[in-house]
């Protein structure tokens, strides 16, 4: 004989599961903190700067 299922704790199971997945892939996307998010902008924006400097004006 087989086991009795209740499916309401099967379903809250499943959904537990579900949402701690998503917590992980979301700690992955947005869990930097403040200094590194800073970091990486001022980065970026030094990086941005030596490139628009570096560019030549288009001879007419």
């Amino acid at each position: 004989m087989s086991n009795v299922v209740n499916l309401n704790k099967a379903r809250k199971i499943k959904d537990r599961l579900g949402a701690r997945d998503q917590a992980q892939e979301n700690r992955v996307k947005f869990g930097r903190a403040k200094s590194e998010k800073a970091a990486a902008k001022a980065q970026a924006d030094k990086a941005r700067r030596a490139l628009d400097g570096a560019k030549r004006e288009p001879e007419a």
